[in-house]
């Protein structure tokens, strides 16, 4: 029997049980395990409950190499969410993005991207909502892409807040899927990342100016449940005048500046961390693993006052003679011309790295292209990508 053919066997016997939003859709648990308990009974009666384990295992893995775009790839989803047993193979068998390029899982959202190459995304904008959604997607023509992630935006008498979920229809800070915000000051040019889960197994650091110039030093934080700083974002006053772009500065508080060495490594996530019983129940099928360590429990990253945090800066603009304006090489991805367009790359003690971190850009009235790739994670390239929304009087 073919490959093939073995594939279209398991799809008639168990279906698709994934869901549109990596199946986040705001279900009960009671649904969730029913439906559970019927694949299983269903594959009970089918020719694969008395398959051989390391036949299954092969089978599997050929599933996860064959089907590298989406929407095939919710075929790997659902032969996660089919049982235990498929469950635990799955998640030895699927690599994090840092490794294979690809987002399967929620918890991908939070990991590192690949190294040497940008997971390319779009965000779309609605003026009415006040919401942004995040895609995985080359570009926003023909369909919708995978949906990815949503944010809403939340003024404030002394700031502004960007709760970000990963259900689209239930954008807010009650929700189960809430995962982080951005939160600006009352003039818009400073703001801080939160992340809903402890970074680094619970380890906190933050930044912190001291008297002298240029000094850093890490502090514990005291924050509320669910509210952890992973990230600062600054806006200076733009020198170049009103044809200039924005400035802007990120130090990234749970990322150690030697992620970008070679060899290097950055704080990886390898699952969502439940505070109740209700809390991401959805979630309990996808969940990756990586080959390596997880850094969280190795415990030997930002531990250690002598690890300065990466910063990242943004990408010197040159000057176009014909066109008169600054120009950046975005390669294709950014086609209308505004302040909001951005490239950041790693500051370093002699200059800066020449590759591109993340880089954001607008391609239509509502329409944001967004790539980034290690050490950001899809959470932390969006966040930072929300802060470019906001008014800046001060910075244009």
């Amino acid at each position: 029997m073919s490959f093939k053919s073995i594939l279209q066997d398991m799809k008639g016997d168990f279906g698709s049980i994934s869901r549109k939003g990596f199946g986040l859709r705001s279900r009960s648990q009671r649904v969730v395990e029913d439906r559970s308990t019927v694949v299983v009974d269903a594959l009970k009666q089918s020719c694969w409950a008395n398959m051989p384990p390391e036949l299954l295992r092969d089978v599997l893995m050929r599933i996860e190499e064959s089907e590298c775009t989406w929407p095939p790839r919710k075929n790997v989803v659902s032969c996660a969410g089919v049982c235990r047993n498929w469950r635990e193979i799955m998640k030895d068998i699927v690599k994090n993005p840092e490794f294979s390029g690809n987002l399967t899982f929620p918890i991908s959202l939070k990991q590192p991207g690949p190294r040497g190459s940008l997971i390319q995304c779009f965000i779309k904008r609605n003026r009415s909502t006040q919401t942004y959604h995040l895609y995985l997607s080359l570009n926003q023509a023909n369909d919708d892409g995978k949906f990815l992630l949503a944010a809403k935006k939340c003024r404030r008498a002394t700031c502004t807040d960007y709760v970000i979920s990963l259900n689209a229809e239930d954008v807010s800070k009650g929700s189960s899927t809430y995962i982080g915000k951005l939160r600006s000051n009352f003039l818009g040019t400073k703001f801080t990342v939160y992340d809903a889960q402890p970074p680094n197994g619970g380890a906190l650091t933050t930044k912190c100016h001291s008297s002298r110039p240029g000094s850093m030093k890490r502090v514990s934080p005291r924050v509320p449940a669910g509210n952890y700083p992973v990230s600062n974002i600054s806006y200076e006053v733009n020198v170049l005048g009103s044809r200039g772009p924005r400035r802007m500065q990120c130090a990234m508080n749970s990322i150690p500046a030697s992620a970008m060495d070679p060899g290097g490594s950055a704080p990886t996530q390898t699952e969502f961390l439940v505070s109740n019983v209700d809390s991401f129940s959805s979630l309990a099928f996808f969940r990756s693993k990586s080959a390596r360590i997880d850094n969280s429990q190795s415990g030997t990253l930002l531990t250690g006052q002598n690890d300065p945090m990466l910063v990242l800066k943004n990408k010197a603009p040159r000057w176009h003679e014909q066109l008169q304006c600054w120009c950046l090489n975005f390669n294709g991805r950014v086609t209308v011309a505004s302040v909001k367009n951005f490239q950041l790359v790693a500051a370093m003690e002699n200059g800066e790295h020449e590759n591109v971190i993340i880089q954001f850009g607008k391609v239509g009235k509502d329409a944001f292209t967004m790539d980034y790739q290690y050490p950001l994670s899809a959470f932390q390239a969006f966040a930072i990508c929300l802060s470019s929304f906001d008014t800046k009087i001060a910075c244009e």
